[in-house]
């Protein structure tokens, strides 16, 4: 299954050259994970915090810089991913599952505050990322957040 994905950097000078290739695999593995079986399109953002908080403030209203952002294209159940319920790329048939943006600044820093490097929290936030994009969420302390929090944790446990 060719899965179509997209890389790319707002602003030159970012640095991290290994992100590129830790985010589609890590897109690819979360797909996996979650059993989907059709190709999907991705669209990713690389950032800093200026960029990433600019866009936060405009589709959130939210005045900050965070580490990730995910905008859906379609409304899916966690765990049940149902292709006939995505929009579709009209050229390549792909299913479009929507976009997300990375400030790689907020990366490297949470990955130091943490411990475990910039490697291990981009694969984080993008395995997290594509979560949302597959209709979970963590916005209560519920059980989607539960869900969501040991979906993670399965799939990012031999990183």
């Amino acid at each position: 299954m060719k899965h179509k994905i997209y890389v790319s950097r707002e602003k030159r000078g970012l640095g991290h050259r290994k992100a590129k290739k830790l985010i589609i695999k890590s897109i690819v593995k979360a797909l996996d994970a979650e059993g989907v079986n059709a190709p999907c399109t991705v669209s990713v953002m690389l950032t800093d915090d200026e960029g990433i908080h600019a866009v936060n403030k405009e589709f959130r209203n939210v005045d900050r810089a965070t580490d990730v952002l995910s905008f859906p294209l379609n409304e899916l159940k966690p765990g049940e991913f149902d292709k006939s319920l995505c929009e579709r790329d009209m050229r390549n048939g792909t299913v479009l599952l929507g976009d997300m943006m990375i400030s790689l600044e907020r990366c490297d820093s949470q990955g130091k505050e943490f411990g475990h490097g910039f490697e291990r929290e981009i694969c984080y936030l993008t395995v997290h990322s594509v979560l949302h994009l597959l209709g979970y969420d963590h916005m209560d302390e519920g059980p989607m957040k539960a869900q969501m929090r040991a979906r993670e944790k399965e799939i990012m446990e031999d990183e």
